[in-house]
């Protein structure tokens, strides 16, 4: 009788799991020839190798962490909205976005922009900012974005940066004209 439950308990577990990834899910439309944006950190505590002190996940130590500010150019004149996609590869239920995917607002011919810092641990994004899908851990859950929270185990983290035009902001459909994916460092 147990085994039934427990294997119950996995599978209402791992279908709610599925189930909250699908409706998170969003569709990017391709265009011909995207842009490669050039992405860098417009914040001198990040380095690309490792992540700073204090900017992992509460549960691990952290202290008010945030995302790091960043410089993005080569942004097509038709992009509305930056995404930033936080992932993290070594842990595939964290990988393409599973640490959030948050946008960020932009007028139409920005051709370059420093996007500010989101604090980790929170749905209160800055003004200009919006969620597109909140994390997937499994732990804090009322984030839009998990800071690296892997315990210092050396998993290497990352953000995938997309400049993308939205037709309406009701829709999670972007037409999706520029990426780059820049290393955030390793946790």
């Amino acid at each position: 009788m147990k085994k039934i439950s427990l294997l119950t308990m996995v599978f209402v577990f791992l279908f709610t799991f599925f189930i909250e990834a699908s409706e998170n899910s969003v569709k990017y439309i391709p265009v011909t020839n995207p842009a490669k944006l050039q992405i860098s950190f417009a914040d001198p505590d990040w380095n690309g190798k490792k992540v700073p002190s204090g900017q992992q996940c509460r549960g691990q130590g952290g202290s008010n962490p945030s995302t790091p500010r960043l410089m993005i150019k080569g942004i097509p004149p038709v992009a509305n909205a930056i995404i930033m996609e936080y992932s993290d590869r070594s842990y595939y239920l964290m990988d393409n976005g599973g640490h959030g995917k948050i946008g960020y607002r932009i007028s139409q011919n920005t051709s370059e922009i420093t996007i500010p810092s989101v604090p980790g641990h929170s749905f209160d994004l800055p003004q200009g900012f919006f969620l597109v899908s909140k994390h997937q851990g499994f732990w804090n859950k009322d984030d839009a974005y998990l800071p690296p929270c892997s315990g210092g185990r050396g998993n290497p983290y990352y953000v995938t940066v997309n400049a993308v035009y939205q037709a309406t902001p009701e829709r999670k459909e972007f037409k999706l004209l520029g990426q780059a994916v820049l290393e955030l460092g390793k946790y």
